[in-house]
């Protein structure tokens, strides 16, 4: 199925840095993604990458990286042209890569929040037009994990990322800036979220008996180079670690694929 984007999303998107789109997968869909993580986020990484379970980072967040170079029924959802034609429309990119994917699970009871922090600076990209999809597999409010966005906080610039085991408040930093009221955006499963690399957001804990399960996407428009953040010059990025990035070189190829480009049906 398509899903068009009206005009009214595109701009509250531009204007706010995130934008809430219901049911942008059939109740079929779900119940074959569900399964699809179920069966990733249970196997041995091979391609994919993981958290050690027992660390501090497990209790905040159970992740898999690139859970599409592993699984089929993943890859199906992750390199959709559906999402990735809604990154275009939101972005008003020539063309959206895949940077990665993510299977997110916030675990139940002794789960801890994600603190508020911005994404962009955890990506080796000199621009900072990349975005999130947030798309949820089960409903999400306050009790189990949803999250929160600070309205138009994408106008702020790129900070000094957030350690998410011993964070620091994200909002000294722009301390004397105006800044709107965080909005709490709960979602019902096969709902999801958009929101610019730069904007605030934080996630509540999980205080259910069930996982919080939820696959993000992350897009980034065609042309998008590397940077390295660690000042060598050379790729210093986990997802990037096998293939040899160097500041400037732009971020493509078969791990990085165009999804959707303008005037492309």
């Amino acid at each position: 199925m398509e899903y068009p984007v009206s005009q009214e999303k595109i701009s509250f998107y531009r204007d706010n840095g995130f934008v809430l789109l219901e049911h942008v997968v059939s109740g079929e869909e779900l119940a074959e993604l569900r399964e699809a993580m179920e069966e990733v986020m249970a196997a041995d990484s091979e391609l994919s990458f993981d958290r050690e379970k027992g660390s501090a980072y497990y209790n905040i967040l159970n992740q898999k990286v690139n859970t599409w170079r592993d699984s089929a029924g993943m890859a199906k959802f992750s390199l959709h042209p559906r999402f990735a034609e809604i990154a275009l429309q939101l972005t008003g990119a020539a063309a959206i890569r895949l940077f990665h994917d993510h299977g997110l699970w916030k675990m139940p009871h002794d789960s801890k929040p994600t603190p508020w922090h911005q994404d962009a600076p955890y990506w080796p990209m000199r621009q900072t037009g990349a975005l999130s999809m947030w798309l949820a597999l089960d409903d999400v409010d306050v009790s189990n994990g949803c999250m929160m966005f600070v309205p138009g906080s994408h106008n702020v610039g790129k900070l000094t990322g957030i350690n998410f085991e011993q964070p620091r408040s994200i909002f000294d930093e722009v301390e004397g800036t105006a800044m709107n009221a965080p909005v709490v955006v709960p979602l019902k499963a096969g709902s999801c979220t958009f929101h610019h690399g730069l904007t605030f957001h934080y996630a509540h804990a999980n205080r259910t008996d069930k996982p919080r399960r939820v696959l993000a996407v992350i897009y980034m428009p065609d042309g998008t180079v590397f940077q390295s953040r660690n000042g060598s010059g050379i790729n210093d990025h986990v997802v990037t670690k096998a293939v040899p990035f160097r500041d400037g070189d732009p971020l493509a190829g078969r791990f990085f694929p165009v999804l959707a480009k303008a005037g492309r049906k």
